[in-house]
């Protein structure tokens, strides 16, 4: 079993802390009833694929169990475990996407909202909607509708956010061949 580095560890509490905050206090309201327009999936993308894919899981789990508990109306589950999800597939796709090398050009950013956007779907359009018919026994139409404007918000937001964060990221890491005397 892999063990947490300090650094990871301290990364999951700020972003579990941060996706909250963004979660519970810039959340835009939705015409869709019971779904915000949310800029903290932006946060939890970048967060997984620098940190990993566990590290990805537990800031979505933990942060998203946060906002529904804080909102008083209870734990919604099925949405907590597609935030979790959404974190554990972003992490996943780090391999392809190279964060931690400094590649995040122009190729590099469309790599990521690919990425994004295939995660957002899956999560959002199959993991919180079936869950939700299994745990909640909520009505198909609501769901697909929910999930629809989720998927899609939460892609926009996260191809603005995330990438600003990987942007930022990337000019803070060394370029190959950059030490190098010429």
């Amino acid at each position: 079993m892999k063990k947490f580095s300090v650094k990871t560890i301290v990364a999951i509490g700020i972003g579990a802390a941060l996706f909250f905050v963004l979660g519970r206090f810039v959340a835009i309201p939705s015409p869709v009833p019971n779904t915000n327009i949310s800029v903290q999936y932006g946060l939890l993308a970048f967060l997984s694929v620098v940190y990993g894919p566990a590290a990805g899981a537990l800031v979505g789990f933990i942060g998203h169990a946060l906002i529904d508990f804080s909102y008083g109306w209870g734990i919604w589950w099925s949405w907590v475990i597609a935030s979790a999800v959404f974190g554990l597939l972003m992490g996943l796709s780090a391999k392809v996407l190279k964060m931690n090398e400094a590649e995040v050009g122009k190729k590099g950013l469309i790599k990521f909202n690919i990425a994004q956007v295939v995660c957002h779907l899956i999560c959002w359009m199959l993991v919180a909607p079936v869950l939700d018919v299994y745990m909640m026994g909520e009505p198909w139409d609501k769901l697909i509708a929910q999930g629809l404007m989720a998927g899609v918000a939460n892609a926009v937001t996260t191809a603005i956010v995330g990438s600003l964060l990987c942007v930022a990221y990337a000019a803070t890491k060394t370029k190959a061949g950059s030490l190098n005397k010429e």
